[in-house]
């Protein structure tokens, strides 16, 4: 299999690629920090699986390049790697083509499966976000309005 990394953070990028090439002996064709060379990356031929991030380096946005990627070579598979727990993101990733979804803090057996899963042709994706601790609350007790106020005010 030939792989794509395409993720901001050095550590992690780095554990998926010793998973691919020492696990599996699976050829690792690019690992990059950044979504936008993904695109291009792509015209080789060469790629059969994406791991790609959400947020990716410049602030280049990962799901933008699904959309790119999956609209000029439909074959190959992207699995989206993410710590946004954001619900949207969940709907995003579908939307954009995405062949499945995997969060960054699930193990990496569910990884493996999710991987597995993906190339067997199967879309994997979890029913909800996970919900995380937000000073007192849990961020699945938050209303859709709320949390759309809340990306409103992230985004300043």
């Amino acid at each position: 299999m030939r792989v794509m990394i395409v993720e901001d953070q050095v550590m992690i990028r780095g554990l998926l690629e010793t998973y691919f090439t020492k696990e599996n002996g699976d050829q690792i064709v690019a690992s990059i920090p950044g979504a936008g060379q993904a695109v291009e990356l792509c015209r080789t031929g060469q790629v059969d699986l994406i791991l790609m991030d959400v947020q990716t380096q410049y602030r280049e946005n990962g799901l933008t390049a699904v959309r790119e990627i999956k609209a000029r070579y439909p074959k190959i598979r992207i699995i989206i790697v993410t710590s946004l727990v954001d619900g949207a993101v969940l709907d995003e990733a579908k939307a954009a083509g995405a062949d499945s979804l995997w969060y960054k803090d699930h193990g990496t057996a569910e990884l493996l499966d999710v991987i597995r899963r993906t190339l067997a042709g199967e879309h994997v994706f979890p029913d909800t976000a996970p919900a995380v601790e937000m000073e007192d609350t849990m961020s699945d007790q938050f209303s859709p309005r709320q949390l759309s106020i809340l990306r409103w005010y992230i985004r300043g």
